[in-house]
């Protein structure tokens, strides 16, 4: 139930500033292939049950190591593909920045339509699709506690980080995803909790998961005043003893 939402490491259009979208091709620099690589310490112990990436080559090229060490056959899936920014695909972002649509994207996401493309409220409830989807299949097949993989693009994670702490689209500008970075989202039967954004260097820490321990199994008419799942009110004490608050939420 607790997914890894990563976004692909440095790639050639980053450097070269210009908006790559979906054009092919658009592989990772050397720095983010280094950066690629990094993944492998920071995420190989963690008991990763499934990876799903983007199906564009910098998400391939970002995962692959991973998945190698993981012994793990990446799923592809359409809708989290990077956002379809029609005509803007290929351009310099500082000419686009001087577009009348900058100034909507930045301030008004939710009504932004990209010329001869798609619209950002278009790509969140997608990729927001995707990843319940996945999780669901996840639970399935390995129970409520287990743990998987996406790999996509800052945009589309930042759409579906949104959703997940409840936010508007409209303030999803305000998330920071960096390349290679890794933020944490559970989906427990009541709601989402972010317990980690934007984590970009060294071992996750495993603090930073709100897991639904695999033991938990409550029906509508049999669950309790307060859940294991449920928040604490008045703030968690974080890690007591050594051991992680079950119900923390630290972001």
């Amino acid at each position: 139930m607790t997914v890894l939402l990563v976004r692909h490491a440095r790639s050639t259009s980053n450097v070269a500033r210009t908006l790559a979208g979906r054009s092919p091709g658009v592989g990772l620099d050397p720095h983010g292939q280094q950066q690629a690589q990094e993944l492998v310490l920071r995420l190989a112990e963690l008991p990763i049950r499934k990876i799903v990436r983007s199906p564009l080559q910098r998400c391939a090229e970002t995962i692959a190591p991973l998945a190698a060490a993981l012994g793990l056959e990446p799923v592809a899936d359409e809708r989290l593909s990077e956002v379809d920014y029609g005509s803007w695909t290929g351009r310099k972002l500082d000419e686009l920045g001087k577009e009348p649509l900058w100034k909507i994207v930045q301030r008004h996401p939710s009504a932004a339509v990209f010329p001869e493309g798609e619209g950002l409220a278009q790509v969140q409830a997608r990729a927001v699709a995707a990843v319940r989807e996945h999780d669901r299949a996840v639970v399935l097949e390995h129970g409520p506690g287990a743990l998987w993989l996406a790999c996509s693009h800052g945009d589309v994670l930042k759409a579906i980080l949104a959703d997940a702490v409840g936010a508007h689209l409209d303030q999803f500008q305000r998330i920071l995803v960096e390349p290679a970075s890794v933020s944490v989202v559970a989906y427990t039967p009541h709601l989402p909790v972010v317990s980690c954004l934007n984590h970009t260097h060294g071992a996750l820490p495993s603090e930073k998961f709100h897991v639904l321990p695999a033991a938990v199994t409550v029906t509508k008419a049999e669950e309790p005043e307060q859940a294991a799942y449920d928040g604490i009110v008045g703030g968690s004490p974080g890690v007591v003893s050594g051991r992680q608050d079950e119900s923390a939420m630290e972001v």
